[in-house]
């Protein structure tokens, strides 16, 4: 059996002395991505998305480009601690995941991570394009930058 489940996030931004910097998260697992989390039962996207940047990173104010909406999906089976949490459940260790990501500026720097991370950092592109884990998540920060340049440019 394979369940479905869908998770909504954001490549958050600020700028900061004139650069854009980006925050990844560092997750217990050991990669680097953007704040993310499931969608819960009734729940919109953007109200997932902007739960979970809050209770992942204690930030609250956000400009969303609501314009920006990009996702991935794929494929995983769950070990460790989730393994034993779904069996305790009685859920699928197949999961089929959705994540749908928006793009959101913030003035806030200071971050308060979750116990479900093992650290945050502000990145410039280039080092946050390097940092991140999964091919997935660089693509999608690709297009959030090509789609703030396009902005920039009075094109979108």
């Amino acid at each position: 059996m394979i369940a479905f489940e869908k998770s909504a996030g954001a490549v958050l931004f600020r700028q900061s002395n004139g650069e854009t910097k980006y925050l990844l998260l560092h997750y217990i697992g050991g990669h680097w991505d953007f704040p993310k989390g499931h969608i819960e039962k009734g729940e919109s996207e953007m109200a997932a998305m902007k739960r979970e940047i809050a209770e992942e990173t204690g930030i609250g104010q956000l400009a969303i480009a609501t314009a920006f909406r990009s996702s991935v999906r794929y494929f995983y089976c769950a070990k460790d601690k989730e393994k034993e949490s779904r069996k305790k459940d009685g859920r699928s260790l197949n999961v089929f995941k959705k994540v749908v990501y928006y793009l959101a500026e913030t003035n806030e720097s200071a971050v308060r991570i979750s116990a479900e991370h093992a650290g945050y950092e502000w990145l410039a592109y280039d080092d946050a394009l390097a940092r991140i884990t999964f091919r997935d998540g660089k693509r999608i920060l690709k297009k959030a930058r090509h789609f703030r340049e396009l902005v920039a440019k009075n094109k979108i």
